[in-house]
């Protein structure tokens, strides 16, 4: 088939999807357009690299400025969709205040990464740097202050996932000049689809791939309707793709945590696990705990990469001894993304290493930029999240085992890539804690994704404790 003609197919598919989607929601406004424009970026490439087909990142020279100095075209889009998105919110009269006071540990966390602009040594990089990811919170309001938010997170996961993942085949198989790259050590051929490399691509099928099979799974029990079954027919041929990707690419990472997250989902949707929760409510954090202590405490990581067909784990632990021989500030770090800035940046990569921009471990990349200190919060985050999920165990919410796949997934990707970041895996963390906080509040045990569960009025209330501040959306 002609490059072109198979470009022309994947567009018709796509407005196909959108149009006849038989999941579609007809109480989720167009504002969701938005946050999907937003992510769809962000998952994929910048609107520079779109327009340069030749990557506009050619040459270290330029790629270490760019990292310093941005893009004026990314710069002017991310700032229009900022835009849009706080003009939706004020005319939903979406209280910011009572937002950040319910969500204490968040509001820590964003005020330290602004304070820590102050001793970074690029501070006006820094501060852009830290208002550009702000939009990520945004783009969540914005899914909050819907009629229906929990339904708004699985529209635009499946839209995500209409757009990018049909995509990514097509440039893989039609235009390789834009989906392949090359390891410049070995020569060995690496695809990254839509995205802009491998691990990317990875994200992304681990994200859409977890969100399909959960809702297959939860619509399961129904699959005797028409529209029930329809769903499912598109959810499995998503998950194909998924497959055909992750193979593809040999992301090794996203394919493991993938496993996992549908394992979870699967146990979670059992008799037994719904009778006594305690079998993955405690199993899941001492089984990260005693995997991060052999892995990490005892030097197992070759061991651990064997089983996932890995002779070893690609050079990271070697990236890990370089970025901590920089002897940054143990406290408080260099500053919000600082470090891969300046001096730093080259020295590492005069190492031979290559053109690195990550530690490619979460836990790392937030030490090196804030300290113990972020660290220490963004794991207290974490655990605040976890408790959220655990109490929808009591009575049993089908969306629990959707945000349960996601933290989990989240927190073993962050032992090889860096996710404490703005980027899909740190997105789709938070957006994932909205459904907890929604269904906490209600204090029932609903589907939400797999069914129409609730009526408008019912989502338009104040969260209280749980973060979610929306007074009635005007329609």
């Amino acid at each position: 088939m002609p490059p072109y003609l198979a470009l022309l197919v994947w567009l018709i598919l796509v407005v196909a999807l959108f149009w006849f989607d038989p999941a579609k929601e007809p109480q989720i406004s167009m504002a969701l357009w938005v946050p999907l424009t937003w992510i769809g970026l962000m998952a994929s490439r910048e609107p520079s690299q779109w327009l340069d087909g030749n990557n506009w990142m050619a040459g270290g020279a330029l790629i270490a400025e760019s990292f310093q100095e941005g893009n004026p075209l990314n710069r002017t889009i991310s700032l229009l969709l900022l835009l849009l998105g706080i003009g939706i919110l004020l005319s939903r009269s979406f209280r910011w205040g009572n937002f950040f006071s319910r969500n204490r540990v968040l509001t820590v966390y964003l005020v330290f990464a602004l304070i820590s602009v102050l001793w970074s040594d690029f501070p006006f990089a820094a501060f852009r740097k830290w208002s550009r990811d702000l939009t990520a919170y945004v783009m969540i309001f914005v899914c909050l202050s819907e009629s229906q938010p929990i339904v708004a997170v699985g529209v635009l996961l499946r839209r995500l996932g209409y757009l990018l993942l049909p995509l990514s085949i097509v440039l893989i198989k039609y235009f390789p000049i834009l989906a392949r790259q090359y390891d410049p050590f070995t020569g060995a051929v690496t695809y990254c689809g839509a995205t802009t490399s491998k691990n990317m691509l990875g994200e992304l099928c681990l994200i859409c791939g977890i969100f399909f099979f959960w809702d297959s799974v939860v619509r399961w029990p129904n699959h005797k309707r028409r529209r029930d079954r329809r769903i499912i027919l598109v959810n499995v041929v998503m998950v194909g793709m998924v497959v055909w990707l992750l193979v593809t690419c040999n992301s090794a990472t996203s394919q493991t945590c993938l496993i996992i997250g549908c394992l979870l989902i699967l146990a979670a949707h059992t008799k037994a696990v719904q009778r006594r929760p305690a079998i993955l409510t405690v199993t899941v954090p001492v089984a990260f705990l005693l995997y991060a202590l052999l892995f990490f405490g005892m030097g197992m990581s070759t061991q651990f990469a064997a089983i996932v067909g890995r002779t070893s784990l690609s050079g990271r632990t070697d990236i890990w001894q370089i970025v901590l021989g920089q002897h940054t500030n143990a406290l408080v770090g260099t500053g919000y993304e600082s470090f891969w800035l300046g001096p730093r940046l080259q020295r590492i990569w005069a190492s031979g290493m290559g053109e690195l921009n990550e530690a490619h471990n979460g836990y790392l990349e937030a030490y090196l930029n804030l300290g113990y200190t972020g660290l220490a919060l963004l794991l207290l985050l974490v655990a605040a999240t976890y408790g959220d999920i655990c109490r929808l165990f009591r009575p049993f919410s089908s969306i629990v085992s959707f945000t349960l796949a996601i933290w989990t997934a989240f927190l073993f990707h962050n032992c090889t890539e860096a996710d404490f970041r703005s980027g899909l895996m740190w997105f789709s963390f938070l957006l994932a804690a909205v459904p907890v906080a929604m269904l906490r509040q209600e204090g029932r045990g609903a589907s939400a994704l797999g069914r129409n569960v609730r009526r408008t009025d019912r989502f338009q209330t104040s969260l209280c404790d749980t973060g979610q501040a929306i007074q009635p959306a005007h329609r």
